[in-house]
């Protein structure tokens, strides 16, 4: 190189050295929301739900608004805790099952009564999201909900078949709900209420003698693989249903920027039980095959039969209505309006 070449190197160094440097474009940081629950990563809900969803509400934001998700409770607690944690801020987002604090919501148990729930998954979502929108506001208070939905049609998975209630008769069942613990009662069962993930634990060292859950939960704790018996109802309305709650932390909902809050709006509410609906169809097709498939042994209700349980369980919605009656809630106009709700959804 020449001396020319490098003296002329040598200033333009010099001249980028002594150059301002450039201000590059502010990057928005955006918001990250932190969303705990109960089941593994695996599980129907996390996979076709609630991953599904946040990648929803990311794109509607563009890229602006993020929900990390932390699935089998990663976030420490338990899951009866889940709604305290949404409520308290140790979580941005939950989901939970109401029906974990047995009595704290009083008026969502309407929904989850014996023989009133669709046995459909998109019905019974679009229902209980419009049963909230109705007469939730108060009982919710304390969190922000982004959706409400109850599950298609609960089935008894157990040990030994279930034909008939005679043969309900002793067997220790898990159940979800107040009310389906109720109902399992009457028809001569012994209910234990628990969280889902510690029914496998359960069954393995003989607490449980089976499980009343969805067909969509079965996968996830291996149900198919405990037990070689899954019992079913004939139509609607169906033997049980439980209530979910997708709820976030009110200060958190509230801090976000206005867009934001309206995009989140957008993919929240009747959108989001529509799609949690439609995979609770779906899966209670694919995994009632999956049982098929490994030799176990599917039963259906005779109708006749059905309505042994369903005339055996009306003690359970005549004690539900005088507890409301107690408690000042109006539980007949309730019970009428989840009735008629589940009906609209389903046609």
């Amino acid at each position: 190189m020449s001396k020319i070449s490098r003296r002329r190197l040598s200033l333009a160094a010099a001249g980028l050295l002594a150059a301002p440097a450039l201000p590059r474009p502010a990057r928005a940081q955006g918001e990250t929301l932190r969303l705990h629950h109960f089941l593994p990563p695996g599980s129907n809900i996390h996979r076709n739900f609630l991953a599904p969803w946040a990648r929803k509400v990311e794109a509607a934001t563009d890229g602006q608004l993020r929900i990390r998700l932390f699935p089998a409770m990663q976030l420490g607690g338990a899951p009866p805790q889940l709604y305290d944690q949404a409520r308290d801020g140790v979580a941005d987002i939950v989901w939970t099952l109401p029906g974990y604090t047995a009595g704290r919501f009083p008026r969502i148990e309407a929904l989850e009564l014996p023989f009133v729930a669709d046995r459909g998954g998109v019905a019974n979502a679009r229902a209980a999201q419009a049963f909230a929108a109705r007469h939730l506001a108060q009982e919710f208070g304390e969190v922000h909900p982004l959706c409400f939905w109850a599950h298609d049609a609960g089935l008894i998975h157990s040990r030994t078949p279930v034909r008939t209630l005679e043969d309900l008769r002793g067997l220790k069942l898990r159940f979800p709900t107040r009310q389906a613990g109720e109902a399992l009662r009457v028809l001569g069962a012994a209910p234990i209420g628990m969280p889902v993930p510690q029914v496998p634990e359960a069954l393995t060292q003989g607490v449980l003698d089976g499980a009343v859950v969805p067909w969509e939960v079965v996968p996830s704790i291996k149900l198919q693989e405990l037990v070689r018996n899954h019992t079913a109802f004939p139509g609607s309305p169906t033997f049980y249903t439980a209530t979910n709650v997708l709820a976030m932390n009110k200060a958190r909902y509230e801090g976000l920027p206005a867009e934001l809050r309206r995009a989140l709006d957008a993919q929240s509410g009747d959108a989001a039980a529509a799609m949690v609906g439609a995979t609770l169809d779906e899966q209670a097709v694919t995994v009632s095959e999956l049982a098929r498939k490994r030799g176990n042994t599917l039963i259906e209700l005779e109708p006749a039969e059905a309505a042994r349980w369903r005339e055996a369980t009306k003690p359970v919605v005549e004690a539900w209505l005088a507890q409301m009656r107690g408690r000042g809630i109006d539980g007949e106009a309730l019970l009428a309006d989840a009735q008629a709700l589940f009906r609209q959804f389903a046609s």
